[in-house]
């Protein structure tokens, strides 16, 4: 175990956790402010006319600076998850071709992404903020990666604008330091999390939850812990029926002492690759839905941003921010 690492260890064997304020009395957190580790200084050299949004993500780094919610220390940059780390949930030989710059074309094309250093630097800084993330939370209740999510990366291969698994190299990191014993990944963004399932599938320290389209990416999936697929243009009112039951199950299954927790913005029903039709208000009633289960169980949250593609890109960055500023609200309530 890293020694003084974050005082939830001392708890783990006893009791749920709780916020240092709570053990001393006090009903909040004092005055801690949910940490935001961003990764956007960190380019991913991509072609004209790429299809995937990197530019999302400093704008949701600016759009949240501009609310009036964050003070310039509650952003930091995060350390890059190492090789050793990696190694975690992925191959070794998988994570020494990445870094050296040997994938095949035919890995290159299945990731979706050109190689470069700037690409393995990206990739590994983001895994380093979930696992930033998940350290901080341990420590205040809820902190949040501005990017990753990138739940389609296998143990052996990457795909799907996926490198490397930040939540499971998370999960298994923070295991190994001896943090927890327990982890759940609720992941709702609208594709499948099948790299999480797969490689998590033999682990039962880890429970991996997934509610996605039926009909969407990937098209051979692979078996979470539960797996809940919706219809094309499942609508608000249906997703979060589906959710609250599910939630229950995750959390009586589970029994987690740490949630991460993807917040795809692409159930929105303006998303090029969505088709849930999902609303501003419902993915914003989701995520007080999963904060909320989260708070009322007293069991911390880490957040990763996932998926997002609407027409507009200030929809993806609007729909994230608000997951942002609904955290903030939900784990520092006396700040207004």
């Amino acid at each position: 175990m890293a020694a003084g690492r974050s005082p939830i260890h001392r708890a783990i064997s006893s009791g749920p956790w709780q916020p240092t304020s709570a053990r001393i009395g006090l009903p909040f957190p004092l005055a801690v402010l949910v940490k935001l580790f961003y990764t956007d200084v960190f380019v991913l050299p991509l072609p004209a006319g790429h299809r995937f949004p990197m530019e999302k993500y400093a704008r949701l780094r600016e759009r949240l600076r501009a609310s009036g919610a964050f003070v310039h220390g509650d952003f930091e940059t995060p350390e890059a998850a190492t090789t050793e780390e990696l190694c975690r949930a992925h191959d070794a030989a998988y994570v020494a071709r990445v870094s050296a710059g040997e994938l095949s074309a035919a890995e290159v094309r299945r990731i979706g992404f050109p190689w470069s250093p700037g690409m393995v630097e990206r990739s590994r800084r983001s895994a380093g903020a979930t696992m930033a993330a998940c350290r901080a939370a341990l420590d205040t209740g809820c902190a949040v990666n501005l990017a990753g999510g990138t739940h389609h990366a296998h143990a052996a291969h990457g795909e799907g604008f996926c490198v490397f698994n930040d939540a499971a190299v998370a999960a298994r990191t923070l295991r190994a330091e001896g943090l927890l014993q327990r982890v759940a990944v609720i992941d709702l963004d609208v594709h499948q999390g099948n790299g999480t399932a797969s490689i998590c599938a033999d682990d039962p320290a880890i429970f991996t939850f997934s509610m996605h389209g039926a009909r969407n990416f990937p098209f051979r999936k692979a078996s979470s812990d539960l797996d809940i697929e919706l219809p094309d243009a499942t609508g608000d009112a249906a997703y979060l029926e589906q959710l609250a039951g599910a939630l229950e199950r995750v959390f009586a299954l589970a029994r987690p002492q740490l949630v991460i927790y993807l917040a795809g913005a692409d159930p929105y029903h303006d998303d090029r690759l969505g088709r849930l039709a999902l609303s501003f208000a419902g993915l914003a009633a989701r995520d007080e839905m999963v904060l909320a289960a989260c708070r009322q169980r007293a069991v911390p949250v880490a957040i990763a941003m996932a998926g997002g593609y609407a027409r507009d890109i200030d929809d993806t960055v609007r729909i994230h921010c608000q997951t942002v500023l609904a955290a903030r609200q939900m784990f520092n309530p006396l700040l207004g």
